[in-house]
């Protein structure tokens, strides 16, 4: 087992940027602070993108703390772009991510320490920044009918591009941006798709700025406020109405049908009896929170999350989790880690002081003087 006092799990843009406010603030990473990554190599949940998704295609990727992501080809996967930049900023600030590493579990430890059981062994720590994301929990609805389909499902997580798809009739199944970049870049290949969602889409027209920003991530804060299970920013700002959808639009590729009552064989069923034949059923449904490895705590509220002040656990403050809920966002992800460090930071400071008052305690029961050492808060 080995003492240190913070353990990192994830090292996406939330967890990156966690573990560079911990070294900013005089923590030095394999002695003080760890970063555990279960992914093969840098990139965080990128690496696994789709290789149509180029950079170009990208919204709203901001750089992480200390290192801009400058003169990146538009045209080059988004998963190579990041991957890459990823790599760079772990070697220059020397974050010496250890990976591959599965965290299985975290449990309640010995002298007030929190034990952390890894494939590469057990660590005691003081403090956890949790930034796991949820690309390892993809979300697969379950439907009527859904295990006599003879045709190919699969999810978001596993979309292969859009070549794939070549002569092949598709639902595609979602309401969210990942819903209409696969339509648009199927309808060019298949033979027949088909949009269907449980909610009507709503569409943003006009800017979005810091205000409207603001005002989404508050309606997600609340949320994790009250232990609910978050909800992306995306779902509370709706569609951007850009070019492209607009054109996926007027041309019939972006025609929403509701939801089907159930799956067949041979394709889907309709509540008014109408049936839509399909080689392949799309799940753009989205992803929750890979958290499995914290239920040994008891953190979820009655309402299903766990209950969040900031990016503090209302039942552990030990406990810290980034890039959850209103912190998914990559600009969130950055403001987390930060805010998250603060927090432990004084976490820490008020642990020495009862340590120190503790030694000295016991000093004097044995007669001796204490010592005093000063104290960084």
């Amino acid at each position: 087992m080995r003492a240190v006092d913070v353990v990192v799990v994830g090292a996406g843009q939330a967890g990156l940027s966690a573990a560079f406010h911990l070294r900013r603030v005089g923590l030095e990473p394999d002695r003080d602070f760890v970063v555990l990554d279960h992914a093969p190599r840098p990139g965080g949940a990128w690496q696994f993108r789709w290789p149509s998704l180029t950079y170009g295609k990208v919204h709203g990727m901001h750089s992480l703390p200390g290192m801009e992501l400058t003169g990146a080809d538009p045209a080059r996967p988004s998963s190579e772009v990041i991957g890459a930049y990823f790599d760079a900023y772990e070697r220059d600030f020397g974050l010496r991510v250890h990976r591959p590493v599965d965290v299985s579990a975290v449990r309640e430890g010995e002298g007030g320490r929190l034990r952390v059981e890894t494939s590469e062994g057990v660590y005691a720590t003081r403090a956890l920044i949790n930034a796991t994301g949820t690309w390892d929990r993809p979300f697969w609805p379950r439907y009527p009918g859904q295990e006599t389909f003879r045709g190919l499902q699969l999810h978001t997580a596993r979309y292969p591009g859009p070549e794939a798809f070549a002569g092949r009739r598709v639902i595609v199944v979602g309401g969210g941006a990942s819903a209409t970049q696969h339509l648009l870049e199927i309808a060019g290949h298949a033979a027949a798709t088909t949009w269907a969602t449980r909610r009507e889409p709503v569409f943003r027209e006009g800017p979005f700025g810091e205000a409207e920003g603001r005002a989404a991530v508050a309606l997600v804060e609340e949320r994790v406020r009250q232990g609910l299970p978050p909800r992306s920013v995306v779902s509370v700002t709706g569609l951007p109405l850009n070019d492209a959808i607009r054109a996926g639009l007027a041309d019939g590729v972006l025609d929403r049908q509701p939801m089907f009552e159930r799956i067949t064989p041979t394709g889907a069923v309709w509540a008014d009896g109408r049936t839509v034949d399909a080689d392949v059923i799309l799940w753009a449904t989205g992803f929750r929170p890979a958290i499995d490895h914290l239920a040994p705590l008891r953190l979820r509220a009655p309402g299903g999350g766990i209950q969040v002040e900031g990016t503090r656990a209302v039942l552990d403050e030990r406990v810290h989790l980034v890039g959850y809920g209103p912190s998914a966002s990559t600009v969130g992800a950055n403001r987390a880690g930060r805010a998250a460090v603060n927090e432990i930071r004084r976490l820490l400071a008020r642990e020495e002081v009862r340590e120190e008052e503790h030694g000295e305690e016991l000093d004097e029961e044995r007669g001796a003087e204490p010592v005093r050492r000063p104290v960084t808060v």
